[in-house]
């Protein structure tokens, strides 16, 4: 019988009771276990089976699972005898971080004491045992009730203590999605704050603990050692570059293959692999997205599922406020080109406005970038890698990322759009003032803004939305290699009978020029230089249907020009 395909369910015992769609990755078990590591942190993107995993782990270890061999009783796991031996023969901790998204510091560490006061209230048994003082009652009940917040540091270590006093054996830590909070921290300005309380309660919990035998990290950024692990010296760190687990988080293509077999979608397994597939984990390729297999078995449509389950704001701002060639970078990556670019994967947050590979690093930790080859320079010694988009689900995020930039303004893009495809040089002209006038801080909006770049951010945000709402009907091309002064658009229609238009942006030179009716005329003289309508020509436009415009502007003060003939035609918002 067809497995019932069930979304969103996170509890291994949950999967195995209702016999839901499930793909067996219980080798986990035995791999971590038999690695000999005491701290182990593995960072994978959203929604691929991190939270599946730690339940699964949880359930096979822990002594309070009642069920243990029935639960795995048809899995991977059995035929690993050694393992097996050690089922439901340890004291567990688990939490998770994944709900510790808070405005503040203060809150941040109040939740974070919530949920381990859930995990007090939990082992509540302990103190019926003559294992504690009475002092040590006390202690116990004051964090359970959480009256006692400054010892929120150390409560997982007197938790293992109380455990290993009731049980005799050391315990297995488990903590899911330990990055959450420290995104949020860093987004909401409290990143000082809170990494100095998170560093004392993991060298508190992970390093100084003699109660510890094993643990284990999952979250989606590896954050610098610097920031949180700078005590862990036992820190074993499994990043999606390395080769340990590498099939163990995501489906594999020839799990995915059979599941489609099994649903009766055999014939869709070239459309599915456009969309979801792309990830790769170390040297395993062809990792799907489990969320958005799960989501299409399920409804039998092709989505962006696993794109639409999360606001991505920190990505949205770290391109929209990028630099000039971070913009540059994301037009190669929406026409299908690689990126070359050294990848730092210790994520360090204070350096994503600053240092922009650290953008790099995060979005291919995030996954929306796929690692397509790498190649070592033996001169420089630097390791080169070749980045794309990881697959078409990530690139209709994008675009639809973009989309929204001058969608949530109400500030006449579209209409600037539609005056340009009609050659209604004054409507342009009114429009393009207004986008100008109103988005131009919003491209700007970075923690280190620069006045001399916020043209620049402006209108290559801009060449982006161009590039996003016409590309159904245009290739669109830019020249950029002599820097921004020499920013020429070209939009090729992919109907031949349609216009063609060439685009030329100029910024205000008062030392060169006395007007912007001057800036229009030299970015249009400009394009006759490049000759690119010539080009134009030879791949069949007609001449008649090449137009040509000159962007100038001043500040937020914009004027577009058109070349006809030899006579300049303008107009500007006075």
């Amino acid at each position: 019988m067809k497995r019932k395909v069930a979304i969103g369910i996170q509890d291994f015992s949950k999967i195995k009771e209702r016999n839901a769609f499930y793909i067996d990755k219980t080798e986990f078990i035995r791999e971590w276990w038999e690695s000999g590591d005491d701290v182990t942190l593995i960072t994978r993107p959203r929604r691929f089976g991190k939270t599946l995993t730690m339940s699964m782990v949880e359930q096979f270890f822990s002594i309070d699972v009642q069920n243990t061999e029935e639960l795995f009783q048809d899995t991977a796991i059995k035929q690993a005898e050694e393992v097996w031996k050690l089922k439901g023969s340890y004291p567990v901790i688990s939490l998770t971080f994944s709900d510790v998204k808070e405005t503040d510091g203060e809150k941040a560490k109040r939740r974070i004491a919530g949920l381990i006061a859930e995990i007090y209230n939990r082992f509540a048994y302990l103190t019926e045992k003559e294992i504690m003082t009475p002092a040590e009652k006390d202690y116990f009940w004051n964090i359970a009730f959480q009256k006692d917040p400054e010892e929120i540091v150390v409560s997982l270590r007197r938790l293992s203590e109380f455990l290993y006093r009731y049980y005799g054996k050391k315990v297995l830590i488990l903590l899911d999605e330990y990055d959450t909070p420290l995104q949020e921290a860093y987004v909401d300005d409290y990143w000082d704050e809170l990494t100095l309380f998170i560093r004392g309660l993991f060298n508190a919990s992970f390093k100084s603990n003699p109660y510890l035998e094993k643990a284990i990290l999952t979250g989606i950024t590896r954050v610098s050692k610097e920031s949180v692990f700078s005590d862990l010296n036992n820190l074993k760190v499994i990043t999606t570059t390395s080769n340990e687990y590498a099939d163990s988080f995501g489906f594999t293509e020839k799990e995915v293959f059979a599941a489609l077999d099994e649903y009766g979608k055999s014939d869709k397994k070239a459309v599915v692999k456009e969309w979801y597939d792309g990830f790769t984990f170390g040297d395993c390729v062809d990792i799907y997205n489990p969320w958005s297999i799960i989501n299409y078995l399920d409804t039998g449509k092709l989505g962006a599922y696993w794109a639409n389950t999360s606001s991505n704001s920190l990505i949205d701002k770290l391109v929209r406020s990028g630099n000039v060639s971070v913009k540059e970078d994301f037009e190669t990556l929406l026409q299908g080109k690689n990126l070359v670019k050294q990848i730092d994967e210790q994520i360090v947050y204070d350096q994503l406005y600053t240092k922009e590979d650290a953008i790099w690093s995060l979005l291919l930790a995030s996954g929306y970038l796929k690692i397509e080859k790498t190649e070592f320079d033996e001169r420089t010694g630097k390791l080169d890698y070749y980045l794309r988009l990881t697959n078409k689900e990530v690139r209709i995020m994008f675009l639809r990322m973009i989309r929204d930039w001058f969608a949530n303004y109400d500030c006449g893009y579209n209409e600037f759009i539609q005056a340009l495809l009609s050659n209604d040089l004054e409507a342009m002209n009114v429009y393009m003032n207004r986008v100008a006038l109103n988005t131009f801080s919003f491209f700007d909006s970075g923690k280190r803004p620069s006045a001399e770049s916020e043209p620049e951010r402006f209108y290559h945000g801009f060449v982006l939305g161009l590039l996003v709402e016409l590309e159904d009907r245009y290739y669109i091309s830019s020249n950029r290699e002599s820097g921004f002064g020499r920013y020429d658009v070209i939009l090729e229609p992919r109907d031949k009978n349609e216009n063609a238009y060439i685009i030329e942006f100029k910024v205000y030179d008062p030392e060169k020029e006395k007007t912007l009716e001057d800036s229009v005329k030299n970015a249009l003289a400009q394009i006759e230089e490049k000759k690119y309508a010539t080009e134009l020509i030879k791949r069949g436009i007609r001449a008649e249907n090449i137009r040509r415009y000159g962007f100038a502007f001043c500040g937020k003060k914009v004027l577009i020009g058109i070349e006809k003939g030899k006579d300049y035609n303008q107009h500007v918002i006075r």
